[in-house]
């Protein structure tokens, strides 16, 4: 049996993924321990099976949610639980399959030889991908990456990554707007104001067809009104700290 890490865990947000989760979960235990879920007001039927696999595993723990709050929300809950049982780093992925499980290892080990960064998936779309969701993720890219003085964001919307506990917590606290699905972006943005550096790894993406037990959440025109919402106000915020970002980049701290 794999030996539990007391540093890092794997974090999955999860709200009415339909049966792919449990693929989803027994492949992140191949290759971690421990990986908590959290289960965020799912009404699907997963729970309960979610719940029966944490009961025959001591490397799974599943949180509930009472009601649906947005992946930020999830991964906030996660994050107070994490700090509270000491861990410093979690790596959040989608419970939609989606995501490299076999990743996992190598996206670990970059975090605890740099454990002051954010390790980033830079995604590796397959031939399923959407071609909308593929070339409007470089908007949001390019905002990102514009709001961070260029700090070297390889991809800003992609869920799988490795944060430092303690930064994450503390941005999400003051930041009521970070409970929902742009919770990606603003995360990354506004870490890199507080110093913490991004390191790119790749990671390949798989989209299942709903034949393939495939299910997704995102409504185009909603989610990206809220990502249209989100750069606002993140360029705000760029604006009114330009000039201490100037001088950090100057001094080779951006």
């Amino acid at each position: 049996m794999m030996a539990a890490s007391t540093t890092h865990l794997v974090l999955i947000p999860s709200y009415n993924p339909g049966v792919k989760v449990y693929e989803t979960v027994r492949a992140a235990r191949q290759y971690w321990s421990p990986v908590w879920v959290v289960v965020d007001g799912s009404n699907d039927g997963s729970t309960e099976g979610l719940l029966a696999m944490a009961a025959e595993d001591s490397g799974l723990r599943v949180m509930i949610l009472p009601r649906n709050q947005g992946k930020g929300a999830a991964v906030l809950h996660g994050l107070e639980q994490s700090a509270a049982a000491g861990f410093s780093h979690v790596l959040t992925m989608d419970s939609d399959g989606q995501h490299p499980p076999e990743r996992i290892p190598a996206f670990m080990a970059e975090s605890a030889r740099q454990p002051a960064a954010m390790i980033l998936g830079v995604p590796i779309f397959d031939a399923h991908a959407p071609s909308l969701r593929v070339q409007g993720r470089r908007v949001s890219n390019w905002w990102a990456n514009l709001e961070t003085l260029w700090a070297g964001i390889g991809d800003s919307l992609f869920g799988f990554r490795v944060y430092p506990v303690e930064p994450l917590r503390q941005v999400m606290r003051h930041q009521p707007w970070m409970r929902h699905f742009d919770f990606d972006p603003e995360a990354v943005v506004r870490l890199c104001w507080r110093g913490v550096r991004p390191v790119n790894l790749p990671a390949p993406v798989r989209y299942y067809r709903a034949e393939e037990g495939g299910v997704s959440h995102f409504r185009y025109l909603r989610d990206n009104l809220l990502l249209s919402w989100m750069h606002t106000r993140l360029f705000i915020g760029f604006v009114l700290r330009l000039p201490v970002l100037l001088v950090r980049r100057a001094r080779g701290r951006l």
